[in-house]
């Protein structure tokens, strides 16, 4: 299992993105974390922007076609996908993200 970090700009981009992502089976669950405050280096300066965090679960086998349709359908020209390998899960939820998550 993946879990896979992506940021958006706003709340209504963040639930867009969510829903399209489960609808297209691409992950069993999207968590959208409430707004934070990101500091970051871009176009040759310290840039500092409202956010919002989704927690992507999904599974190895479709993090290539996550990752392009979330470059397909972001807005920012360079979008955080990062992904991490949970070290741990729980056998129940696991079958469950498996039953759903489509592998082609």
């Amino acid at each position: 299992m993946l879990i896979v970090f992506t940021t958006t700009p706003d709340r209504q981009q963040a639930e867009s993105l969510a829903e399209a992502i489960v609808n297209k089976r691409l992950a069993a669950c999207v968590q959208i974390l409430p707004e934070m405050t990101s500091f970051y280096f871009w176009e040759g300066k310290v840039q500092k922007e409202p956010e919002h965090l989704l927690l992507i679960k999904t599974l190895e086998s479709s993090y290539e076609a996550l990752e392009a349709f979330i470059l397909e359908n972001h807005s920012y020209d360079e979008p955080e996908i990062v992904a991490v390998e949970a070290s741990e899960v729980s056998e129940g939820y696991l079958k469950w993200l498996e039953g759903y998550v489509d592998r082609s």
